[in-house]
């Protein structure tokens, strides 16, 4: 007996939600690490951070789906290799840059992704990006200079972080191109292990550093499981349903989540610029989810590697 046409819309409509329920909880998760990885790096290395938090996220998801590697096809697996090699470079550049430029300047030029995704999805994926989602590509950009910025010079740092805005980017279309729902964990498994091998391999020369007390190894733990293994495991599913300009107005949600973690748990006060900001976020992210869209726009094309 045949599926009504009707049923399966209102299923993709369903899976659609979740998928964009799954990366609003990747980046609500994102936003809660602020403030914790700012008390947890003035006592241990930026790098020696990031290699034991993948690390741990990589043996996590193993632990949580042993099989998930047997599934893989050699073309996810490559795939996969890619992306992580992107993700991890990312990382490293973009904490290259923090150091040389403010934290606000650098979460605004991250931030740059949103606008780099659609740029890059057009001509890699012969993706036609309509007007009314470049409204809101434009919506979470200036919302973004109105949460982050309050003064921007271009030097070292900022070139770097912008790299690294670049890589995200292509890590966003690359997962919008190469995931599947079957194989995400996976895929996940194989990102986070790439990762962590590009961040031990950038510490190696001055050695591990590892967390010196019981506090600093739960604040790992906790960003290791939650913000990286299952918020990685979140988005590489929901991106196989969802197309990457989408992910990355929803994605753009970060520093608002940042924000409100830092107001609510870090007791930082409410200000009239970090409401405005964060309401201009959270209006392009609902301008993709809520108004229609052009068919193109919700099909999810993907490429061989």
């Amino acid at each position: 007996m045949s599926t009504p046409a009707g049923s399966a819309t209102a299923a993709e409509r369903r899976t659609s939600l979740l998928a964009t329920l799954a990366l609003l909880f990747m980046t609500a998760t994102w936003g809660s690490t602020f403030f914790l990885i700012k008390d947890l790096l003035d006592r241990l290395p930026v790098l020696d951070f990031l290699a034991v938090r993948f690390a741990l996220a990589t043996v996590a998801l193993v632990l949580l789906a042993p099989r998930a590697l047997g599934r893989l096809s050699r073309r996810s697996a490559r795939s996969a290799v890619v992306l992580g090699l992107l993700y991890g470079v990312a990382q490293i550049l973009q904490t290259a840059g923090l150091a040389h430029t403010p934290a606000s300047v650098s979460g605004f030029i991250t931030g740059l992704y949103v606008v780099c995704t659609p740029l890059f999805a057009a001509p890699l994926l012969r993706q036609r990006i309509s007007a009314l989602t470049w409204g809101a590509v434009a919506l979470a950009l200036a919302g973004l200079a109105v949460l982050t910025l309050s003064g921007l010079s271009v030097g070292y740092g900022e070139a770097v972080t912008l790299v690294s805005a670049l890589l995200y980017a292509l890590h966003i279309v690359g997962l919008g191109a190469w995931s599947n729902a079957r194989e995400a964990m996976g895929m996940t498994i194989v990102q986070l292990a790439v990762i962590t091998v590009v961040c031990l391999v950038a510490t190696a020369p001055d050695g591990l550093v590892l967390p010196s007390n019981r506090a600093d190894w739960l604040a790992v733990v906790y960003m290791a499981v939650v913000p990286a293994a299952l918020a990685l495991a979140g988005q590489t599913w929901a991106q196989a349903h969802l197309p990457p300009t989408r992910s990355a107005i929803i994605m753009s949600m970060e520093p608002v989540f940042a924000a409100l973690f830092a107001i609510v748990l870090g007791g930082e006060q409410m200000t009239l610029r970090v409401a405005v900001g964060g309401l201009m976020v959270l209006a392009a992210m609902l301008v993709v989810e809520v108004l229609p869209r052009r068919r193109i726009e919700t099909e999810v094309p993907h490429i061989a590697v």
